[in-house]
């Protein structure tokens, strides 16, 4: 059992009883049928709050073949801290690929198609878990996926270690009911068959060979074992989520009943479920036939036509000559014997989740109105679900030799459109599809498909005229094809990084955005800066960094040149950090991010760590022993974990330790306070002790995503200020600027460096 999996034990025995049908192997489904039910678990994972996709928690399973139910166990729970409060979580579930999720209302970019994902919300109140169960009857075989999120995120920035977040897990396990001795239906044969009671339904299934135009199923014969006319419920094809296009017919009386389906996925097992809809003790006999009407393809070339291979590596435009596609398209009488043609497609595999469809005829297609032109977009790996599918047309206007025909197209998963003609709304038996169309007047058509589902997807293109397709029989057009399949659309623009996320083997994309830009792809600007607050974000976040100059100054003049060095250090790191940290697009890397940003966090901590150390005003030779061994362990902290509140917290709480045993040293050996000077705690200690408090603060509790730019700004501000007023003032025995006589060579005057003689009070 997999981790965080405790709760499910105590559940699954009363669960798989409650599946547990009896068993038995017979030739027909009721008490003689065998069913097998099987338990698929993964991981708990930890929930996060929802800013971009990447916070959502994907679950990937794999539903077989002949199931007839389908549980999932949901499993929600937060931990017991005070800071856990009552929480709503989401999950959305999706077949064949991650749901296309938008919690926070924002916008999709133009062209793509988007359907609302079917989601549930699980509420965490009083109780520390919440367990719930959703059913689903005759599931479709294949990949199912679930994405469990918490609500919108607060924006707030926290810093690492200053709290302890509630913990909100979640997991998903998977129940299913599988048939092992499912009756097949053959087709042409009629099959008796009969329904036990109306709590055990009939389910048998038929297989859709490739090229199928059109599937007749009838029901006949129905009756009762009371020998009265039966009513019984029909239900065809498997449930998809988000959307589910079952054929549902209810058949009463001894009249047959029949229904006929277009377009049905090809080269796929087509289940087929009857339930009675009698009295609770009678049984059904009836008998089922099923009739397929095939479709005869033409194809425009060979698969192996090498030179048309050849000619479509070499490239062409929209304008070149494409090969001639054969005298039988151009014949009329010849395509009226085909239902569709056939383009040869070869996938060209690029990257992860990255494909190129190219047409061997060359990118541009014949498309004619007696059959509709079909190309093959395949996206069944099991590792395409996870991008964008980008099908892009153009129509070669001169081609068109009727001005007022119309192009009109349909990209539909799992069967083709087969009569565009006709019915032009782009549905097949279980599937919606996406319509596109080109006329002179729009040449140019885009689809994107978020997240499409594995299977075989299809474009299918016709020609079709407003006054009648008799006039479009000799016509022709030609129409440019692009499709490719890439991680992110427009790699998320300018406003945006495309990151590849990873589920246990499953890879799938999202796009994170920045600036104030949000979307699926980053192109929603409603709440995005404009290109002059971006400049300012970033002229306030780096020229901030400039107040270290005074504290450089003082350091200088008070002949602490290691302290300066150190101050100069971060005041060049932070400011090109900030300089290339900068999410629209003013931004200036002079090096690596990454490098960048470990010297800005180095030289901040090292910079506390150096100036309370100068103010314990201890011995020379320890002190820089101290300076050394301190910035050498920070270092490694810092490469351990570079957010973590304690690698700037450690230091600073050591290096106070150190200072106040020094003054107290200092205070006992001259039995007065140290320092004694009253100004130098009103006008020096107080003031930057007070700074340094409120840039504390406001680095740790008031900085989020929207303020970032100029709280961040008061941090540089009031750490480099409280840096001036806290560095102790120079030894009397050195000269202001004395750092600059070392420069020349001259006799001096020896004199005694002891601190003891000249400590300053």
């Amino acid at each position: 059992m997999a981790r965080g999996a405790g709760p499910a034990l105590r559940l699954l025995l009363p669960l798989l009883q409650l599946l547990a049908l009896p068993a038995g192997r017979g030739n027909r489904t009721g008490a003689g049928s065998l069913f097998v039910s099987e338990y698929f678990s993964q991981s708990a994972q930890r929930l996060s709050f929802y800013s971009w996709y990447g916070n959502a928690k994907v679950f990937h399973f794999h539903v077989p073949e002949d199931t007839v139910l389908l549980r999932w166990l949901l499993q929600a729970s937060r931990g017991k801290e005070p800071e856990c409060t009552s929480m709503e979580v989401t999950v959305h579930f999706r077949y064949g690929a991650p749901p296309v999720i938008n919690p926070l209302g924002t916008h999709f970019p133009a062209n793509a198609t988007v359907r609302p994902s079917y989601n549930i919300s699980i509420t965490l109140s009083s109780a520390v878990q919440n367990t719930t169960f959703v059913n689903i009857t005759t599931p479709a075989a294949g990949d199912w996926f679930i994405a469990a999120h918490l609500p919108e995120a607060a924006g707030r920035i926290e810093v690492k270690g200053f709290s302890t977040p509630c913990t909100y897990m979640f997991q998903a396990d998977m129940f299913v009911l599988r048939l092992t001795d499912m009756p097949v239906l053959e087709p042409g044969v009629a099959m008796p068959q009969t329904i036990v009671s109306p709590a055990k339904p009939l389910h048998v299934k038929v297989f859709v060979p490739k090229y199928t135009a059109r599937m007749w199923f009838e029901l006949r014969s129905c009756m009762t074992s009371e020998r009265k006319a039966c009513t019984v419920r029909v239900v065809l094809g498997s449930i998809t989520l988000p959307q589910s296009f079952q054929r549902i017919i209810t058949c009463t009386g001894n009249v047959n009943c029949s229904v006929s389906l277009d377009s049905l996925p090809w080269e796929k097992w087509l289940q087929i479920m009857v339930e009675s809809l009698g009295i609770a003790n009678a049984s059904v006999s009836l008998e089922m036939l099923a009739s397929f009407t095939d479709c005869r393809p033409g194809s425009t070339s060979s698969f192996l036509n090498f030179s048309s291979l050849n000619q479509s590596q070499a490239g062409s435009g929209p304008g070149s000559p494409t090969p001639s596609t054969g005298m039988a398209l151009r014949n009329t009488s010849d395509q009226r014997s085909f239902c569709l043609q056939n383009q040869p497609v070869v996938r060209e595999d690029l990257d992860v989740v990255s494909v190129r469809y190219r047409l061997l005829n060359g990118p541009s297609v014949a498309v004619y109105s007696i059959s509709p032109t079909l190309l093959l977009l395949n996206l069944n790996s099991g590792m395409d679900s996870g991008g964008s599918l980008v099908v892009n047309l153009l129509l070669n206007k001169t081609s068109l030799s009727q001005a007022n025909a119309t192009v009109v197209a349909c990209v539909s998963a799992a069967s083709p459109v087969l009569s565009l003609n006709t019915t032009q709304n782009c549905s097949t038996a279980f599937f919606q599809g996406y319509p596109l169309s080109l006329s002179t007047s729009s040449a140019e058509a885009m689809l994107i498909v978020l997240y499409p589902q594995t299977d075989d997807w299809f474009l299918s293109l016709q020609l079709i005229c407003p006054k009648g397709q008799s006039e479009c029989n000799t016509a022709e057009a030609k129409v440019t094809v692009i499709a490719y399949l890439t991680p992110c659309f427009n790699d998320c623009g300018p406003y945006g990084q495309c990151s590849l996320l990873r589920r246990h083997g499953y890879l799938y994309a999202g796009c994170s955005c920045k600036a104030g830009w949000s979307g699926w792809s980053c192109t929603d600007d409603t709440k995005a800066q404009s290109v002059g607050a971006q400049n300012l974000a970033t002229l306030l976040l780096t020229l901030s960094n400039l107040m270290f100059l005074p504290a450089i100054a003082v350091a200088v003049y008070r002949y602490y040149l290691v302290e300066a060095s150190v101050y100069t250090y971060t005041m060049f790191f932070s400011t090109f950090y900030h300089a290339c940290d900068q999410p629209g697009i003013a931004v200036m890397c002079i090096m690596d991010y990454d490098t960048l940003q470990y010297c800005d966090f180095l030289g901040s901590v090292v910079s506390i760590w150096v100036t309370i150390l100068c103010m314990s005003r201890v011995k020379k030779i320890l002190k820089y022993v101290l300076f050394v061994l301190g910035s050498l362990l920070i270092a490694m902290s810092l490469q351990l974990d570079r957010r973590g509140v304690w690698n700037m917290m450690g230091p600073c709480l050591f290096a106070l330790i150190i200072m106040i045993s020094a003054w107290v040293y200092h205070g006992v050996k001259r039995r007065h306070c140290y320092p004694s000077s009253w100004k130098r705690w009103v006008f020096y200690l107080l003031p930057g002790i007070t700074l340094a408090f409120i840039a504390i603060s406001v680095y740790a509790f008031m900085e989020t995503n929207e303020n970032y730019y100029y709280t961040h700004s008061i941090w540089h501000v009031l750490v480099a200020g409280s840096v001036a007023f806290l560095l102790p003032p120079r030894d009397k025995h050195k000269k202001p600027w004395a750092w600059s006589q070392k420069l020349t060579c001259r006799y001096q005057i020896c004199q005694n460096d002891r601190e003891e003689l000249y400590a300053v009070t």
